[in-house]
């Protein structure tokens, strides 16, 4: 990928968010209460509101690190009697902003809607938004935390259709352990969205019993298939 620049992310975000407006926009009442699979606490209404509050609340000075569950459970909370369509005027309203704190801070708020958009169409069946920038981003973001969970002594290759990615910067193949999928499979994998029985019909060679902990990024890996 080419070199991107911190304004490209900005812009990425800005798409992002325009895609998911679009994608709930286009949702029925019954399926904004459909429960995501890929957050089995939330519904989408549930989901959206933590996309929606989290910009509020990084605006107004208030992230923690780590993100916990009663911050996020917050945005759900506080965003509970709400319609969907308060809800895209609050984070049209909070984008400007948002973006100018970006520019000033850093792109971390990009991971979020880039990794939800993804679990917002798991849940609604619509696909779309897999080859962005932002997925690539995430996932070259993602990758080394991976690397860093391995087994001491072991390295990990990741074998896609156009992008590959070693533990240890060398050649994919020759790592220890080797998956091979999708682009996006791979992507997702890195997030904790995908199972163990898919990681392991992934390998092309090596012992990847191991290396599953690593893919454990944000959360346990799921028991079911997923395929958002």
């Amino acid at each position: 990928m080419d070199e991107i620049t911190a304004e490209d992310e900005i812009a990425e975000w800005s798409r992002a968010q325009a895609r998911v407006i679009a994608l709930v926009q286009g949702a029925t009442d019954e399926q904004v209460e459909t429960t995501v699979p890929a957050c089995p606490d939330w519904t989408v209404r549930d989901l959206f509101s933590h996309m929606v509050g989290l910009g509020t609340d990084v605006v107004a000075g208030d992230e923690p690190d780590d993100h916990n569950a009663e911050w996020t459970a917050k945005h759900v909370e506080e965003r509970r009697d709400r319609s969907v369509a308060d809800l895209v005027a609050e984070w049209r309203e909070t984008a400007e902003p948002l973006r100018a704190w970006m520019a000033e801070h850093g792109t971390r708020p990009l991971g979020d809607v880039v990794i939800h958009e993804q679990d917002l169409r798991g849940a609604l069946g619509v696909s779309g938004g897999q080859d962005s920038v932002g997925v690539a981003l995430i996932r070259d973001r993602f990758a080394p935390r991976v690397g860093a969970r391995l087994p001491e002594g072991t390295t990990l290759g990741l074998v896609g259709d156009s992008w590959s990615w070693a533990s240890d910067g060398g050649d994919p193949e020759e790592a220890d352990v080797v998956l091979a999928a999708p682009d996006f499979e791979l992507a997702r994998a890195l997030l904790a969205r995908r199972s163990a029985d898919q990681l392991r019909s992934w390998t092309r060679s090596g012992d990847v019993e191991p290396v599953l902990d690593a893919f454990a990024t944000l959360g346990s890996l799921p028991h079911d298939e997923r395929h958002e």
